[in-house]
């Protein structure tokens, strides 16, 4: 009894110590000061073991080399995408490099990705990193052909990333 009636005490403790952090505003949550490690850790942990757990169910479809998808997910990469991820010669733009957490580099950080965990971002989005959820404008589909589009980008160049994007303008006009 005597031991239930302690952890009642320190968990209502612990509240109100949390509550009492809540209220203070001592917490800077100004984006250009970066997270404390326990934060980050608490953060990136949270985040990791959540999407983890949420792509056990995708199946990845076979057509990711597809060079038609490839071309459609590059038309909505470079127009929705490619100012806060940036692309081979394009750095992140002014919204882009304001983030906190910095938007990753996708042509790095793709190749370390699996392709469902770059789908589930994508349709899903992140809370409060600016990462938006496309699930609820894109089928997924569309989410596929970015997702089959990312996964070039590792490898691609700044003249191959500058031939596809003449090569979308030319059709867009015609």
């Amino acid at each position: 009894m005597k031991y239930a009636v302690r952890t009642i005490i320190v968990i209502a403790v612990l509240i109100i110590a949390f509550v009492l952090f809540l209220e203070s505003g001592i917490y800077n949550i100004s984006a250009m000061v970066p997270h404390n490690k326990l934060t980050l850790w608490v953060i990136s942990t949270l985040k990791n073991n959540s999407i983890e757990h949420r792509i056990k169910g995708i199946t990845v479809p076979g057509n990711l080399n597809d060079s038609t998808l490839v071309k459609l997910g590059f038309s909505h990469y470079n127009v929705m995408c490619v100012g806060c991820h940036g692309a081979p010669g394009i750095p992140s733009n002014e919204i882009g490099k304001g983030l906190y957490p910095h938007p990753p580099n996708l042509a790095h950080s793709a190749k370390e990705m699996p392709p469902s965990e770059l789908f589930w971002i994508t349709k899903n989005g992140i809370k409060m990193t600016g990462m938006p959820a496309f699930g609820k404008t894109h089928s997924d589909n569309k989410i596929w052909a970015i997702v089959a589009f990312i996964e070039k980008l590792p490898t691609m160049t700044k003249e191959q990333y500058s031939e596809l994007q003449k090569v979308n303008k030319a059709e867009v006009v015609e």
